[in-house]
């Protein structure tokens, strides 16, 4: 379990003209990861970037890939995002029929393994496959788009997860995404989040170093 708040920021706000300049922003920074949100306009009701994209970012980062697929059928891809450079990659549950067998095929790739929830889904769905799991990430918004405001309902997931994760004795790192600023990372933090997602607070601020220096702190 991470002793620091990991921070990642979500290159989904980033200026999409100038994705390589942003990239070596985020490597100046002291964020940990970079967070790259895959979406296929079918999971969700928008449509991002891919391979492609991530293959020419790998290039230009220092920062570990930390990668969610937003899309259907993400067992399909593994073997993809491995190669174009993911270090985590996170399916979401509502997406996975055959969880664990994504998960063991994640894993056997040397990824570290992800499971993503939607808002509404609860966290005892994970009981069977905790213990599996590098990480969690809860969906803080409606997946989809950045810029949205965050679900304050948020706070008593993460301990509901914490409590699931300390009872089956797992190393599983609770990660927040969507809506996160300096305003609600302090209680998230102490709800047991270890790894905050931040896009808009980020990218669109007119010091995105100071502002990450903010959450890290």
């Amino acid at each position: 379990m991470s002793s620091k708040t990991i921070i990642a920021p979500s290159l989904l706000a980033a200026d999409f003209s100038d994705l390589r300049n942003e990239v070596e922003m985020i490597n100046k920074s002291n964020a940990d990861w970079l967070h790259l949100d895959v979406m296929d306009g079918v999971f969700v009701p928008n449509i991002s970037f891919g391979i492609p994209v991530i293959s020419s970012l790998k290039k230009h980062s220092s920062k570990l890939f930390d990668v969610h697929l937003m899309i259907v059928q993400p067992e399909n891809y593994i073997n993809a995002f491995h190669k174009v450079g993911a270090d985590i990659l996170t399916v979401h549950i509502e997406a996975s029929p055959h969880l664990h067998r994504t998960i063991a095929a994640i894993k056997e790739t040397g990824m570290q393994a992800g499971v993503a929830l939607n808002p509404h889904t609860s966290v005892s769905l994970l009981k069977d496959i905790i213990a599996d799991i590098d990480l969690v990430c809860l969906m803080s918004v409606n997946p989809g788009f950045g810029g949205q405001s965050f679900i304050e309902n948020t706070y008593s997931k993460v301990e509901e997860l914490k409590e699931l994760i300390l009872s089956k004795n797992a190393n599983t790192l609770i990660e927040i995404d969507g809506g996160v600023t300096n305003k609600n990372a302090p209680q998230l933090i102490r709800s047991g989040a270890d790894v905050l997602v931040a896009g808009s607070y980020v990218f669109k601020a007119d010091n995105p170093l100071l502002n990450i220096d903010l959450l890290k702190k």
